[in-house]
């Protein structure tokens, strides 16, 4: 979209969503659980230092939206056995036709180099590399019977996919299928990679890609700009689905606080007292959180007609984040992957949040 783990898309705003997991990923699950009916029609359907702006920080120079495979592609070395998330031991014999079953994932999968190999996506894989495949899945709804006929030598999923008897099935026809644990934070990005290369046959390459994003994610934190006032800036992050009349602000596990903590920043609705993912937007909330940026996904931005309309929305514009339109606007896909363009999109997240008055998208 944690919002991956990746926030299902909302139907009428178009097929491609957020992944957060992935990602918003999965946390939003919970999260509409929690606020009622409208908050679950979500998954149904689915700066400000005021200084200079900062030089753009040393990441990848790859277009966000494209993987960039590691330069040589791996031998795979099977067959081996993993440790499955779900208490199972998975033995994968082949790696010719994969099926990985969130975005995020799949982004871990094709930067190992093995893109050529994937035979289907998950709705939230938006790179480009992954736009001709096949979607197995719908609003995070696996279809067994897709994924089958497929053919697929190993399956790659997560403890949020579901539902649960579409795994079985896939299970029981002798697919070998892993579960990897979601990612909630920065700190979970080497641990996926490696996970995902293992499985894969290619530990030495799972170790070569977690230390080129290890060190990209180094990177661009050590390119942050001094606030101009001392001060960290305050950013809430915002789950906005207009179509749906869906409007929440992020507490301190909604996935985005370990960005934002990279970025500099303090996580505003975090700060102010909110301890669940996600919590329905108020005047009152928002004073509290009082931030002085907003994040929010693109495609939430694009459905209440971009920064005038987020404004219009009760409470937003008597905010100091509402007041100086400061916005930063990051694509649903890849935002709360926690993966191997992680770098990329919090250099994003520093070149708006230290540019005077944020990215008006």
């Amino acid at each position: 979209m944690r919002i991956s783990q990746d926030f299902a898309p909302v139907a009428a705003e178009g097929p491609e969503g957020l992944d957060t997991g992935r990602a918003v990923r999965r946390r939003p699950a919970r999260a509409a659980a929690a606020l009622g009916a409208a908050v679950a029609f979500v998954l149904v359907l689915t700066g400000c230092g005021g200084g200079d702006p900062a030089p753009k920080p040393a990441a990848s120079t790859v277009d966000a939206d494209r993987i960039e495979p590691l330069a040589a592609p791996p031998a795979p070395k099977l067959p081996v056995t993993v440790g499955s998330a779900d208490g199972t031991e998975v033995t994968i014999g082949s790696t010719d036709r994969i099926v990985p079953l969130t975005g995020s994932l799949s982004e871990i999968v094709f930067t190992l180099g093995f893109g050529e190999r994937v035979v289907a996506r998950d709705i939230t894989a938006t790179f480009e590399q992954a736009a001709e495949l096949p979607v197995v899945t719908r609003a995070h709804d696996v279809s067994a019977e897709s994924v089958l006929s497929l053919r697929p030598t190993i399956v790659l999923a997560e403890t949020s996919t579901g539902p649960g008897e579409a795994i079985d099935q896939i299970r029981d026809a002798g697919i070998p299928l892993l579960v990897v644990e979601p990612a909630k934070e920065l700190a979970d990005v080497g641990r996926r990679i490696d996970t995902v290369a293992e499985a894969l046959g290619v530990p030495a390459a799972g170790a070569e890609l977690r230390a080129r994003t290890e060190a990209r994610i180094t990177a661009v934190q050590k390119s942050l700009p001094d606030p101009a006032d001392g001060e960290k800036p305050r950013v809430a992050f915002l789950y906005l689905r207009g179509s749906a009349s869906v409007y929440l602000l992020g507490g301190a596990e909604s996935g985005a606080g370990s960005l934002l903590e990279a970025a500099g920043a303090v996580d505003a609705g975090m700060e102010s007292g909110l301890d669940k993912d996600f919590t329905p937007i108020t005047s009152e909330a928002l004073a509290k959180a009082a931030p002085d940026a907003i994040l929010v996904m693109s495609k939430g931005l694009a459905s209440v007609d971009g920064v005038e309309g987020l404004v219009k929305i009760p409470g937003i514009a008597e905010t100091p984040a509402g007041m100086d339109r400061r916005i930063v606007s990051i694509d649903d896909g890849v935002l709360l992957n926690y993966g191997p363009r992680t770098d990329r999109v919090l250099a994003d997240i520093v070149e708006q949040l230290y540019a005077k008055g944020g990215r008006d998208r």
